[in-house]
C-alpha cells in the first residue's frame, strides 16, 4: 500500500487537479510536512485542526499532518461558536489550520499529549447534532478504495467533488483520485446549479450527491442532461425518496444509490448504475472489503428478506470515537434496519431509532416520508413521533408545502389510498425550511423542539 508521501511523488508531475493548480498543492504539502516533521523530533506529533476553507490548503495540509503521522481532526469552518467549543473542549489542539487563526502553524502548547499518532479523525454528527470523531487511518481510507476499486473494475478513479472536503463523502473522492492517479475535479455545489462547470468528459467521472442536490439538478433541463453523461452517479448521505429515484431513471441518470456511514469510511454496499437503469431498487451489493450480516435482537444471523438489524464487518471500519481508541476492528452494529434479499442486494427499511410505535404499532418514518413525497405537494418533509397519552407516540408530518395555499387535508385526502389509516399522520406542522446538515441529514431532536411549542401554540 502507497503512503500518502509516496502518491504525492507520483503525481508531482501530472495535471491532476482539474481547475486548481496541482504544483502549487504539491509544494504546500511538502513545505508543511517539513514543518510538522521538525516539529516532532522533539515531542509527541501535535495534534491538529484542520479547517481551511481553501480546498486546495485544505488537501495539502491533509496529506501533509497523515505524512508526518499527526493526529488530524477534519473540521467544517462554519461550524457555530457553540459546535468550536464542543470541538476545542474535545480535541484540545496544539495547531490550528484555517478558520479565524490564519494559516501559520500555531506552535504546540506544553504537555499536550495524544497517544494516537497516525489516526485521521472525521465529524460525524449523525441525526443528534452532536459532534462526533469517528477514528480513521490512513489503511482503513485505502481499504475503502480497494473495495471501491474492485467492485467497479477500476484502475484508477476520476472524481468529481461538490460535497464538502471535510466531510467522509468528500473526503474519500480526494482520496480515491489521490492514491490512484486519477483526475480530481472540485467545484462548490452552488456553482454546479449556476450552470458554471468544468470543462471535463463526464463518461470518465464519478460525482457524488446527496438526493437534495440531486433534486435541484434534475429540475434544470440543462443541467440534467450534463449529469446524465456521467459514469457513475453516486448517490447516499441521506435515504432517497421513490419519486426521486423514478425521474432520475426516466432521465437515464446513471445513479448508483450507495449505503455508508463516517464509521465505514464511505460506502460499503453500491447499487451499479445498469441495475439502477434496469429497475432495480435496492441499495446493491457490499463491496468487496466488507461483509454484512442481518440478525435478530437476540443476536441470531437471519435468513435472506428477513428484516432485522444491520451488522457490518469491514476493513475500512473506524477504531471507534475520538477520544476512545478501539484496539480491534471488529464488527459494527448500526441503528439502521434492512434485509438481504436473494440476490446479496441491501435493502434498508429505516432506523431502528426513528422506529415510531402508534397505538401498538411499529411505524418508520420512511415509509410514510416516501408516500407524501410523492403527493408531489411538499418540496420536504419529516415524519416524527410526540409523546401521547392516548397512543403512546402521535404520527407528526413537518413539512414545506409547495405552494403556500396547500393544505394538511388534501394530502391526507391523497394518502388515503396509498397507506392504512393508522400510518397517516394525526399532526401536520408546515415550516419555511427543516433543519438539515449538508450532507441532507435531518436534526431529529431540533424537529421535536419545533412540533412541541407548536401544539403548544398552535397556529389559529
Amino acid at each position: 500500500m502507497e503512503r500518502p508521501l509516496d502518491c504525492l511523488n507520483n503525481l508531482a508531475q501530472n495535471d491532476w487537479l482539474l481547475g486548481y493548480n496541482s504544483h502549487q498543492f504539491n509544494q504546500i504539502a511538502q513545505e508543511l510536512y517539513l514543518e510538522l516533521t521538525h516539529l516532532s523530533t522533539c515531542r509527541t506529533p501535535p495534534k491538529i485542526i484542520l479547517a481551511e476553507r481553501e480546498p486546495i490548503r485544505f488537501l495539502a495540509s491533509f496529506i501533509a499532518a497523515c505524512a508526518a503521522n499527526c493526529p488530524v481532526f477534519l473540521c467544517n469552518p462554519d461550524w457555530g461558536t457553540q459546535e468550536w467549543q464542543q470541538v476545542f473542549d474535545l480535541v484540545q489542539p496544539d495547531i490550528i489550520w484555517g478558520m479565524e487563526h490564519g494559516n501559520n502553524i500555531q506552535y504546540p502548547m506544553p504537555n499536550a499529549q495524544c497517544s494516537m499518532p497516525n489516526r485521521i479523525m472525521i465529524p460525524t454528527g449523525g441525526s443528534s447534532g452532536q459532534i462526533k470523531f469517528a477514528i480513521h487511518t490512513w489503511e482503513t481510507l485505502i481499504a475503502s478504495v480497494q473495495g471501491f476499486t474492485e467492485y467497479f473494475q477500476l484502475k484508477l478513479v476520476n472524481s468529481f467533488c461538490v460535497l464538502p472536503l471535510y466531510h467522509v463523502s468528500g473526503l474519500m473522492q480526494f482520496i480515491r483520485s489521490f492514491t490512484t492517479a486519477g483526475k480530481l475535479a472540485i467545484l462548490p455545489f452552488k456553482a454546479v446549479e449556476s450552470g458554471q462547470i468544468l470543462n471535463i468528459k463526464q463518461s470518465e467521472f464519478f460525482i457524488s450527491l446527496v438526493p437534495t442536490q440531486l433534486q435541484r439538478l434534475l429540475q434544470n433541463p440543462e443541467l440534467t442532461e450534463w449529469l446524465s453523461q456521467f459514469n457513475t452517479v453516486l448517490l447516499g448521505g441521506a435515504p432517497a425518496w421513490n419519486e426521486l429515484l423514478e425521474k432520475a431513471r426516466f432521465h437515464r441518470i446513471r445513479l448508483a444509490p450507495t449505503y455508508g456511514m463516517t464509521e465505514t469510511a464511505s460506502q460499503i454496499a453500491t447499487l451499479k448504475p445498469d441495475d439502477f437503469l434496469g429497475g432495480k431498487i435496492s441499495s446493491g451489493q457490499i463491496l468487496p472489503h466488507a461483509k454484512v450480516t442481518i440478525r435478530n435482537q437476540q443476536g441470531e444471523i437471519l435468513n435472506s428478506n428477513q428484516i432485522g438489524n444491520i451488522t457490518i464487518h469491514a476493513q475500512s471500519l473506524a477504531f471507534g470515537y475520538y477520544p476512545i481508541n478501539r484496539k480491534n476492528q471488529d464488527t459494527f452494529q448500526v441503528d439502521d434496519l434492512g434485509f438481504l434479499d436473494h440476490q446479496g442486494h441491501l435493502n434498508i427499511v429505516g432506523r431502528n431509532s426513528d422506529k415510531i410505535i402508534t397505538g401498538g404499532e411499529n411505524i418508520y418514518p420512511a415509509e410514510i416520508e416516501s408516500a407524501i413525497q410523492a403527493t408531489q405537494m411538499v418540496a420536504d418533509i419529516c415524519v416524527i413521533g410526540i409523546p401521547d397519552k392516548h397512543w403512546g407516540q402521535a404520527l407528526t408530518a413537518i413539512y414545506i408545502p409547495k405552494q403556500s395555499d396547500t393544505s394538511a387535508l388534501k394530502i391526507q385526502t391523497l394518502l388515503k389510498d396509498k397507506l392504512s389509516k393508522f400510518k397517516i399522520p394525526k399532526y401536520w406542522i408546515p415550516q419555511q425550511n427543516l433543519p438539515r446538515n449538508s450532507q441532507g441529514k435531518i436534526n431529529r431532536q431540533q424537529l421535536q423542539q419545533i412540533a412541541t411549542e407548536f401544539l403548544q401554540n398552535p397556529i389559529t
